[in-house]
């Protein structure tokens, strides 16, 4: 009987911390590997990560970027389209990194305001959706390689070898 009280706290544990990981936001890097730069490939460099990736509000973006050499700033289309940091939504962020949590779904824009950068490609366009299970139907399916799931995975296998050992 020990046993099996000592296996329930240790499940409800386990399944606190699951319901907790699946929860847990995601941390995009912009860019991936090359950051928050004037990419070499133009605009289609951010289009093409953007399509890439599944944003929901919660989840993080991360700006890699060299202070003094970058910024990034939210802006409306309009903004975007024409490369203008004239009616900013929030403040210019000019320390990088920097992450930026995402709290409303919709159409979210990003530039770089520095010289030409943004007419050159350092702009950001992604839709983010209002929860996990509103990601658009025709995204292919990935494996989960955030740090939740990773953990999340972790945590079952933890917890099945716990399992052997007490039954």
């Amino acid at each position: 009987m020990e046993k099996f009280i000592s296996f329930v706290v240790v499940l409800g544990f386990a399944a606190a911390m699951l319901l907790q990981c699946a929860a847990a936001q995601t941390v995009h890097v912009v860019g991936d590997s090359s950051g928050w730069v004037v990419p070499q490939g133009g605009a289609a460099t951010y289009q093409t990560w953007a399509a890439n990736n599944n944003f929901v509000v919660g989840d993080i973006l991360m700006f890699n970027f060299v202070t003094e050499q970058h910024d990034v700033v939210q802006v409306p289309k309009e903004s975007f389209d024409s490369c203008t940091s004239a009616n900013p939504i929030g403040e210019t962020i000019t320390t990088g990194p920097t992450n930026i949590t995402l709290s409303d779904a919709g159409n979210h824009y990003y530039i770089c305001t520095i010289g030409q950068h943004c007419q050159l490609g350092q702009k950001l366009a992604i839709t983010v959706s209002g929860s996990p299970g509103a990601a658009a139907p025709s995204t292919p399916m990935q494996p989960d390689s955030s740090s939740s799931g990773v953990f999340a995975s972790f945590l079952v296998s933890l917890l099945s070898i716990l399992a052997g050992f007490l039954f």
